[in-house]
């Protein structure tokens, strides 16, 4: 079965996450990504759990199989000039360029766009930055922490008096990486179109801003942004989530809520509820919205979640519900099963091993995920074998100079 990239080849020079991840993304719809590293220390995110002092032996380095699954890795000396004039052969064959270095550092190598493109001018060339490419801090460095902190999401999670927080798990640097994906998608289309390569850029700052877009537009358009609020003082109640008997939780999500209140009551045993003139409309549950979950509260604390679950799923009034999930419950809900969200592969190291799964599904030309991450220089010779078609000598030589 055809996958939609294939036929592209990506260099692929990034290291850590928000770059990796865009390039495994485009990796997963079938692009032939080839990891550029640095020969000797490669990729840091190689070796973050070891020197933190973590065993990585007996189980896969998650990070990094994450962030560089589907790719071929190539080592290379790119101080030296043979080494920079491996990637210049390599430009002359690809379609895309994503690169992750600070401002200023692939110019200084040789790799910026303005002298890749004089090579390959239909280049796509793609850029990951904190902060975009304009502006004061343009060349200033950042990190997924930084990312949250300057898009103003850690003062929009939580409830109003808690000081500003994180999120765990890269998130910044994970919308960085589909920005960026999307852009270099979007290149390729206008490549194909218009027959242009060209430059694009995608930043924490942008990204983690475009994530909370109905906010910022609030802000923008009304004034203030949409704010953090008390789950005990939820303006609408039947947008909320509540605590059950067995300490699991459920979350509703009624915009329409006049439309489900009345059943709400009766589903909950409280059917004069739906009467009470402090919470027959919205806008009396919302003018009384702290005893209004109060009593939900009380109401939801009385049975297990499940039997909550069991209950709104065989009435016939179509309520808007799910239950909360932790990350450790993911792995076992049947609908990330159904949807292939995770999948098991087969770790060359490790064996049968569960990764994340491909989140968008094509009918016609599914992505699929391949291979593992590779080890470090594990593709040099193959790519400078059978994709420059350089000859054994050569290669030799690029060897015995400690080029590759």
């Amino acid at each position: 079965m055809p996958q939609p990239l294939e036929g592209i080849t990506v260099l692929d020079w990034t290291i850590w996450q928000q770059g990796p991840a865009c390039s495994a993304m485009l990796g997963d719809m079938g692009a032939d990504v080839i990891k550029i590293e640095q020969r000797g220390t490669g990729d840091p995110g190689r070796w973050m759990f070891v020197t933190a002092g973590q065993d990585t032996s007996h189980a896969p380095n998650w990070y990094f199989e994450s962030n560089n699954r589907n790719k071929r890795s190539i080592t290379l000396d790119l101080k030296k000039p043979e080494g920079l004039q491996v990637v210049h052969e390599l430009v002359k064959k690809a379609d895309v360029f994503v690169q992750n270095f600070r401002k200023g550092v692939a110019d200084r190598l040789g790799l910026g766009y303005e002298t890749l493109s004089e090579i390959n001018p239909a280049l796509i060339y793609a850029s990951a930055t904190g902060y975009g490419p304009e502006g004061p801090d343009s060349a200033e460095p950042s990190f997924d922490y930084l990312g949250l902190a300057r898009s103003g999401i850690m003062n929009a999670i939580g409830e109003p008096d808690m000081p500003p927080l994180g999120v765990s798990g890269g998130i910044a640097d994970q919308m960085g990486a589909i920005m960026m994906a999307y852009g270099v998608m979007t290149a390729l289309v206008a490549r194909e179109r218009h027959g242009i390569g060209q430059e694009l850029h995608a930043s924490h700052l942008g990204s983690m801003m475009f994530l909370q877009a109905l906010s910022v537009s609030r802000k923008l358009m009304a004034g203030s942004p949409m704010v953090r609020t008390h789950r005990s003082h939820a303006f609408n109640p039947l947008w909320n989530h509540y605590r059950c008997a067995d300490d699991q939780w459920i979350a509703l999500a009624m915009l329409q809520a006049d439309r489900y209140w009345a059943d709400v009551a009766r589903l909950i045993g409280r059917p004069e509820l739906a009467t009470d003139p402090r919470f027959e409309t919205m806008g009396a549950r919302g003018q009384n919205n702290a005893a209004c979950v109060a009593i939900l509260d009380s109401a939801f604390a009385t049975r297990p979640r499940d039997a909550w679950l069991t209950l709104f799923r065989n009435d016939a009034s179509d309520l808007i519900y799910s239950l909360v999930n932790s990350i450790d419950d993911l792995p076992d809900d049947p609908q990330v099963s159904a949807n292939d969200y995770v999948l098991e592969v087969n770790h060359p190291s490790h064996g049968p091993t569960q990764v994340m799964g491909i989140p968008v599904g094509l009918s016609k030309t599914p992505g699929s995920v391949r291979e593992p991450a590779p080890e470090l220089g594990q593709h040099t010779e193959d790519v400078l074998l059978n994709v420059l078609g350089w000859d054994w000598d050569r290669i030799t030589a690029l060897l015995e100079a400690e080029v590759i």
